[in-house]
Parts: structure tokens; sequence; C-alpha cells
């Protein structure tokens, strides 16, 4: 098959939209809650939707290193799917849990033991940090399950059962989004609980999501932990494990923890800042839940043909997805132009929050075309061949070295407009897409994993 027949395979484009389509549809329900959060709140109260914004960057950075595990799970896990080899997938299952469960207890910890503290990294104003407090502290408890629900949702996109997993998020999200607006402004009957309201529907979502997938997962046809080999070792199974996710980890610790102070600068900037920022971060995620979907999707697609030894077939598979990449950071961007006078309209923001929020869209909109590249091509084409350790190189030389230090010298030294600091912030994802391609290049990522 030729490069030039780009639409015209209906085998590789089934199978893609077949993954796709339910991960970027999980992905857009994920972030709906996010989107729900920020509006409901924002309709309370101004410094609510900013200090949630703030508390949720703690779950954010749990998600990095859960990723990370899950990532690992599912790079290894399509390749020994295509090689047909249930065993070992098992055996990667449990693994996955283990260490999802130490990190799930670990942030546990932090929310409920030690909310001060977590806030102070975000922000100075202490009437952000005892919202955030309040909010911690009942949404910790959701964080114990959070990483138990993503390897067994995580198991069923890599053994053919995508479809199932956007059908459990989807519940998910919905009874989150009724019970948010129940919980913060009291319908029936109820005290308004605000924040705590908030935190109390995103627990409750979690562990009806995680109660659904154990459910599901003894179906049959469904892969479900072998638990008398929960506490199993095979070594050689686990360097490959490690192989794959320590610099995964790595790369989603310095991008997550990158990430978060951006998040930090804007805090130190003032509630207006802050405020917009909370707005421009959830209508980036909703944007993101495309190119989400391909990378993840199309991740597996490609590790699929690597793992059953068709090395050809998956770098092909790549150069489509490549080509796909770019066309979705064209339409990602467009989509966040026409979306901005109508996030101007509906958001209740001061004046001067207005102002930041327009301006941060119309950056963020080219911003999009290269977290569109660099998500599916680093996380998704790489990540499928077992290629992890380049996007750590590039986010440290990218993020740490570029953008992260002009956004702070901006933000606590140079007394930069605050327009200015958010476009820095931006640098990094638009940086690295020249970099991205000539790595693309040189085939590192064309590798069978499995034994």
């Amino acid at each position: 098959m030729k490069k030039r027949n780009l639409f015209g395979d209906k085998i590789f484009y089934g199978k893609l939209w077949k993954l796709t389509v339910p991960i970027a549809v999980q992905s857009l329900m994920l972030a709906s809650v996010a989107a729900a959060d920020a509006i409901m709140l924002g309709r309370v109260e101004q410094n609510a939707m900013a200090a949630v914004s703030l508390a949720t960057q703690i779950q954010f950075i749990q998600n990095m290193v859960l990723g990370a595990i899950v990532a690992g799970l599912v790079i290894l896990g399509a390749q020994y799917w295509g090689k047909g080899d249930k065993k070992t997938i098992n055996d990667l299952f449990c693994m996955s849990i283990r260490l999802a469960g130490v990190t799930s207890i670990l942030f546990f910890i932090g929310c409920i033991f030690f909310p001060r503290w977590l806030m102070l990294i975000f922000t100075n104003e202490e009437v952000l940090i005892e919202i955030g407090i309040r909010y911690l502290k009942v949404a910790g408890w959701s964080y114990l399950l959070t990483g138990i629900s993503q390897c067994y949702l995580a198991i069923m996109k890599v053994s053919d059962h995508a479809a199932q997993t956007a059908k459990i998020s989807i519940e998910a999200v919905l009874i989150n989004i009724v019970l948010n607006a129940i919980f913060i402004f009291g319908f029936f009957g109820l005290p308004a609980m605000g924040v705590q309201g908030a935190a109390l529907a995103t627990l409750i979502a979690r562990i009806i999501e995680l109660g659904w997938a154990v459910i599901v997962s003894h179906q049959e046809g469904y892969i479900r932990p072998d638990w008398s080999r929960l506490f199993h070792r095979d070594a050689l199974l686990a360097k490959d494990f490690r192989k794959c996710m320590l610099p995964i980890l790595g790369a989603s610790l310095a991008w997550g923890i990158g990430f978060t102070s951006y998040s930090a600068f804007m805090g130190h900037l003032g509630t207006d800042a802050t405020a917009a920022n909370s707005v421009a971060a959830v209508v980036r995620d909703l944007v993101c839940c495309l190119c989400n979907g391909l990378a993840s999707g199309g991740g597996i697609l490609v590790g699929n043909e690597l793992g059953a030894g068709d090395l050809k077939t998956g770098k092909l598979y790549g150069d489509r997805l490549l080509v796909l990449a770019f066309l979705t950071g064209i339409v990602s961007a467009a989509v966040m132009l026409l979306m901005t006078p109508l996030i101007m309209m509906f958001v209740k923001l001061t004046d001067g929050a207005q102002d930041y929020l327009l301006g941060m869209m119309l950056i963020m909109s080219f911003y999009m075309i290269g977290r569109a590249v660099n998500t599916i091509v680093i996380n998704g084409i790489f990540a499928a061949g077992g290629d992890t350790m380049f996007d750590m190189y590039s986010l440290m030389v990218v993020m740490w070295g570029i953008a992260i230090p002009l956004a702070a010298a901006g933000t606590f030294f140079l007394d930069w407009p605050v327009l200015v600091v958010y476009a820095c912030t931006c640098l990094d994802e638009v940086g690295k897409i020249p970099w991205v391609l000539i790595h693309y290049r040189k085939n590192k990522w064309v590798k069978d994993l499995t034994r």
C-alpha cells in the first residue's frame, strides 16, 4: 500500500475509528466534568471556580504518575495482544494494579492530611487556599479509586473493548455532572454545598465507575486480574515494564510539574488571571479530546502490528497517523477560534478576567497545533514501539530550559503582562515540532517488544 492511499485504506480506518472514537468520547466526557465544575462554581463565585481549578492540579499530578503506569500497561499489552499472549497481559494487569494502588494511597494521604501545604504550592491568596482545602478534604477520598479504575479501563482498550470503556466513563461522567448540580446548588431540598458538593459528586462517580468496571470484567471475553498472581513477579517482564514506564514517568512528571507550575504562575498574578486561566484550561482539555483519542487508539493499532511482527505495516500506520496529527492540529486551532465568542458570552467573569481570557484563547489556538502533533506522535506512535525516552529529553530542553524560565522570570522578576507570561507557557508544544519530526524519521520506534 502506498502513502498516497492515505484515505483509501478501509481496514486501517475501520480499526482506527473503532479505537479512537470511544477513547475520544471518553476523554471528552472526562473533560466535561471539569467544564461542569467550572461553569457551576463560576455561577456561585469566581473565587470558588479559581480555587478548585488550583486544587485539582493535585489530581493532575497524580494522573501523570498513573498515566505512566497505565501507558506501560497499554504499550506492552497492545503488543502482547497482537501476539495473542493473554497470560502475559494478565501479569501486566496485576503489576499495574500494584503500582497504581500505592500511588493512589500516597496522594490520598497528602490531600487529607496536608491540604494547606499543597494549596500553598499554587497560590498565596488566603481566600483561594481556604476554599481549596475544603475541596481536597473530600475529593482526596476519590483519589484512592482512580488508579485502579484506570487500570481496568486500559486493559479493556487493548483487548478490543474500547467501546465498553467509553460507555462506563460516559455514565460515570453524567452521574458526576448531575450530582454536581444537586450538591453545589442544593436541589431537592439538600443544602447548597458549593465546592464540597463538587468534590462529593466526584467521589460518588468514581465509586460507581470502579464498581461497574469490576463487574464488566467478569463477563465472557474480558480480561480480569488473577488475584492469586497479584504479588507474583516476573523479572523479565518487570524489566520490560520499567523500560517502558520509567521514561514515561520521568516525562510525565516533568510535563505535569511544569504544567502545574504554569497554573502557579497564574495564581501569583492575581485572582483575575487565575480565573481566566481556569476557563482556558477547561476549553483546552475539551478541544484536546480528539488528539488524545487518536494518540491512544492509533498507538494501540500500531502496537498490535509491531507485536505481531509486522513492522512494515506498523511503520505504514505510523506514517498515516503523522499526517492525521497535523490535520487534527489545524482542526483543533479552528475549533478554538470558533468557540472563543461563545465562551466569552457564557462565562461570568470580571472585566479584567474577560480581557485575559480573550487573549488566552487566541494564543491557545496556535498552541493547539503543536499540542495535537506532539500528543499523537510522541504519546501514540513513539510509545507504541517503546521509544519513550525522547519525550523526557524534549521536555527538559524545551519546557524546562526555555518556557518555564521565561514564564518564571516574567512572573516574579520582570513584571511582564499576564498575557505575555501566558504566551511563554505555550512555547513548549510549538517549539518541539521540528525536533519531533527529525526524531520520527530515525525510525527508532519501529520495534517488536514482545519476548
